[in-house]
């Protein structure tokens, strides 16, 4: 945890303070504020060019389109933060989920006030849920898959709680706010001089080899203390990377704090094109220097979200979802622009979210992410199709596996414990109206599920933002001539997930909200 007792002379924190008393209105003068879905054209931008910048750009997030003569970039299901040449952010939000008579305006014909209300809610929420995919145990990152692409920031960072800042912003005062608590780490590097003075260790074979005919040098090798450790130059990197960005700090950043930084050499293009490897190397001589257990934990944290903000502009074009354009256009010069699969993200935040809610409410609920199993196989039994609900519950017949069973369950439930599944749950980012609106194919694989599982309830999460839908429980129609036949199918329920709280409107279990 950050320690409160620092001295409070350190200048980031003194921004971070002043910065969270202002409006948001103010933090978004150099912002573009866009929604998921939403159809671009150039009278959207300040700059027209930088409309065409992202027309060039074939970022795969967007889809090109003409209407009526005029160009239209539409927003894919994407949420993040575009650095524009112009030195104007593109933020992409999540769509705005209908609520009330207002929603169903178009957004150009509804009031400023409740344009400016609404981005704030949605803000709000994304960082909530960015924080809680990002904060999640090791154990829950190994078992939900991609997380890793969405950072590290952590729930050790110092609260932001007066301004709901944009992405842009927010994203700055969590990088700055750990930077400003971490100093850079330095070991001992062995360096070979031809010098005129020995130091250190004088190198006979190099020096009969180089030195024989100037006897007034020596060729030695010394151990000096520098900062030119991988994990400093990935931090430094990720932190030129956003200096774009300070502008849009409301206060200014005391350049004494980043002088420090000054003899820290950034990653070569070479070493991005490999950031991976470098990052485990990087990882490695870090758990090496001497540091206590909080101050690795820090680095550490610090260390994972600047190789996310690397690892998002390291393709070609500054940062193209598709890796082939970055094989076409190579670009040595990074550009800030981090992108979020919205389906997955908020199948993930659910996922945690709910299956918070199951081991609160019992231990013997175990959550399982995203496991696949064969479901049709051929006479030979060879796989033909597998499926791979988004959380499963399995029910222990005791609770004593909550913990000393917890990773078996994980591989093998049905062999490791005794027990069954309870839900299969499926999570999708869509908007359901009313219960009529669910699609064939979500229907068919809740029945899908259902069968295959044995499970006594199955469920379809979706968004709302507001507590008052309420779940709706699906009845199968059977069609069968023996009347006498007690049809023997799992409940299918549509549970709404309110974003606003991160729970689901549901008192299907005892305390179900209670997160």
């Amino acid at each position: 945890m950050i320690n409160s007792s620092q001295p409070q002379s350190n200048p980031f924190d003194r921004t971070f303070r002043r910065a969270n008393h202002n409006a948001i209105n103010a933090s978004d003068v150099n912002v573009i504020t866009v929604f998921e879905h939403q159809r671009l054209t150039a009278r959207d931008f300040v700059s027209v060019s930088d409309f065409h910048w992202l027309m060039a750009q074939e970022f795969s997030v967007f889809t090109i389109k003409r209407k009526h003569g005029v160009w239209q970039l539409k927003v894919g299901h994407y949420i993040g933060v575009i650095l524009l040449p112009s030195g104007m952010t593109l933020e992409v939000l999540p769509k705005l989920i209908a609520k009330g008579e207002n929603a169903r305006l178009p957004h150009q014909h509804r009031h400023i006030s409740t344009q400016n209300s609404d981005i704030r809610q949605i803000r709000q929420w994304v960082q909530d849920m960015l924080a809680d995919l990002t904060n999640s145990s090791d154990r829950l990152h190994r078992k939900l898959p991609n997380t890793k692409n969405l950072g590290q920031l952590s729930h050790q960072l110092t609260p932001l709680p007066l301004a709901v800042l944009p992405l842009p912003e927010w994203l700055i005062e969590q990088f700055l706010q750990r930077l400003a608590h971490y100093q850079p780490s330095k070991h001992y590097q062995a360096q070979t001089r031809n010098q005129a003075s020995l130091q250190g260790r004088l190198l006979i074979k190099e020096q009969l080899r180089y030195n024989s005919m100037q006897p007034h040098k020596f060729m030695c090798e010394s151990s000096v203390l520098n900062h030119d450790m991988l994990g400093n130059r990935l931090v430094k990197s990720a932190l030129v990377l956003l200096r774009p960005l300070f502008s849009t700090v409301s206060s200014p950043i005391s350049p004494s704090f980043l002088q420090v930084w000054q003899q820290v050499p950034t990653l070569t293009h070479l070493e991005r094109q490999q950031l991976t490897s470098i990052y485990g190397r990087a990882k490695r001589q870090l758990a090496s220097q001497p540091l206590r257990a909080e101050q690795l934990q820090a680095a550490q944290q610090l260390l994972d979200l600047a190789y996310w903000l690397l690892q998002q502009s390291n393709l070609g074009t500054g940062h193209s979802l598709d890796p082939q354009l970055g094989i076409r256009k190579p670009v040595t010069q990074l550009r800030l622009c981090l992108l979020v699969d919205m389906n997955q993200a908020f199948e993930q935040w659910a996922s945690l979210r709910i299956a918070s809610t199951f081991t609160q409410v019992s231990r013997q609920y175990c959550p399982l992410y995203q496991t696949q199993r064969v479901w049709l196989s051929d006479t030979e039994g060879q796989a033909c199709l597998s499926i791979r609900p988004d959380l499963l519950i399995y029910k222990t017949t005791t609770d004593d596996n909550h913990q000393q069973g917890q990773e078996d369950i994980d591989d093998t439930p049905d062999v490791k414990t005794s027990g069954s599944y309870s839900h299969v749950i499926d999570i999708k980012w869509k908007h359901l109206s009313h219960a009529a609106a669910i699609s064939a194919s979500d229907a068919y694989q809740l029945t899908s599920y259902a069968q295959a599982y044995q499970a006594g309830q199955v469920w379809l999460v979706y968004p709302v933002q507001d507590d008052e839908r309420q779940p709706v429980l699906l009845k199968q129609a059977v069609h069968n001539n023996n009347a006498n036949d007690e049809p023997n199918h799992a409940q299918l329920w549509l549970i709404p997930f309110n974003v606003l709280t991160g729970t689901i409107n549901s008192n299907l279990l005892p305390a179900l909200n209670v997160v």
